[in-house]
C-alpha cells in the first residue's frame, strides 16, 4: 500500500501557498505533457507519480512501468489534464521517479556485477537513506532486485559495534534470542573470534564489518571447521562500492549489503514536457 500521507505531504512542502510563478503568468486549461526517460535506467517511482496526477486531476496513462529497464528518450508517461496541476506536480513527481529510479539502476548494476562472478549472492541495501524517504528507498532496491534489508529497527535484530562494547558478543546474541524467538538474530563483527562466537551463541547471520577479504575467508574457513557454514546466513559489509563489488562477489558469502545504493544516490535523468 503506497504511503499516501507522505506523498501528499511532499507535495505540500513544494506548494505550500500554491505555485506562483505558474498562478501569474498561465491560463489554467487542459493540456497533454509527457514524461520521458533522458538516459538509460531501471524505472522505479512510477506507481507514485501516477497516484500523485490522479488525486489532483490529471489523467495518467503508463507506457513503462516499475522494474522495467529503459533506454534515453523512452516514454514513460503520457498526462491530460489542468496546466496548474501538471506544472505544480513537475518537480514533486521528477524528484521521487528520478531518485528511486537512480537507486533502481545502481542495484540492478551492482547485482548483475555481482552475479556475473557468483550467482548465488544477493546485493542488499542498509537504513542509510534520508529521514522520510525510507519506503521509497527501500522500494527501489526491490525493483532493482536488490534486496532492501532491514525497514526498522523493529524487524530484526542486529548486534552492531556500539552494542559490542558495551557487552560481549555470545551474550549480546543470547539475550535477543531470549527476547523474540521471532525475530532473526544478526550480529556484526570484526574478527574470527567474534564471528564464532556469534556462531555459537545462535546467531542467524553473521555480518563482517569492515574486514579484508582475507580476513573474511579465513573466518568462513573457522566456522565450516565446526560445522557453522550451513547453519548461518554471512553478510560482508562496509565500504563497498560498484567499484569494488565483484571483488567482494568472490568471497563465499550470501549477501553483500551496500550503503551506498541510498547515502549517495545519483538521480536517474527524466523530464516532463508539455506538448
Amino acid at each position: 500500500m503506497l504511503p499516501t500521507d507522505q506523498l501528499l505531504s511532499f507535495f505540500a512542502e513544494d506548494v505550500p501557498f500554491g505555485d506562483i510563478t505558474t498562478l501569474a503568468l498561465v491560463e489554467d486549461k487542459v493540456v497533454a505533457a509527457r514524461v520521458e526517460a533522458r538516459s538509460d535506467m531501471v524505472l522505479a517511482g512510477v506507481e507514485e507519480c501516477v497516484w500523485l496526477f490522479e488525486h489532483f486531476g490529471v489523467g495518467a496513462t503508463v507506457h513503462a512501468d516499475d522494474g522495467e529497464k529503459i533506454s534515453a528518450g523512452t516514454k514513460i508517461l503520457s498526462l491530460a489534464g489542468s496546466v496548474h496541476a501538471i506544472l505544480s506536480l513537475e518537480r514533486t513527481c521528477l524528484n521521487l521517479l528520478g531518485r528511486m529510479s537512480g537507486i533502481a539502476t545502481a542495484t540492478a548494476a551492482a547485482q548483475m556485477l555481482v552475479a556475473a562472478v557468483n550467482d548465488h549472492v544477493k546485493v542488499a541495501g542498509t537504513r542509510k537513506t534520508a529521514p522520510g524517504l525510507r519506503y521509497f528507498d527501500k522500494k527501489a532496491i526491490r525493483l532493482g532486485g536488490g534486496e532492501p534489508h532491514r525497514d526498522s529497527l523493529s524487524d530484526a535484530f542486529l548486534i552492531k559495534d556500539t552494542h559490542r562494547a558495551l557487552l560481549p558478543v555470545a551474550e549480546a546474541v543470547r539475550r535477543a534470542k531470549a527476547y523474540s524467538v521471532y525475530h532473526k538474530v544478526e550480529c556484526e563483527v570484526e574478527n574470527l573470534i567474534d564471528a564464532v562466537a556469534a556462531a555459537e551463541a545462535g546467531a542467524d547471520i553473521i555480518m563482517f564489518d569492515n574486514m579484508t577479504p582475507s580476513a573474511v575467508h579465513g573466518s568462513i574457513a573457522a566456522l565450516a571447521s565446526r560445522g557453522f557454514r550451513e547453519r548461518v546466513v554471512l553478510e560482508v559489509s562496509g565500504g563497498i562500492t560498484a567499484e569494488n563489488v565483484q571483488k567482494w562477489a568472490g568471497v563465499d558469502v550470501d549477501v553483500i549489503s551496500m550503503g551506498s545504493l541510498t547515502h549517495s544516490v545519483k538521480y536517474a535523468d527524466v523530464s516532463l514536457e508539455i506538448e
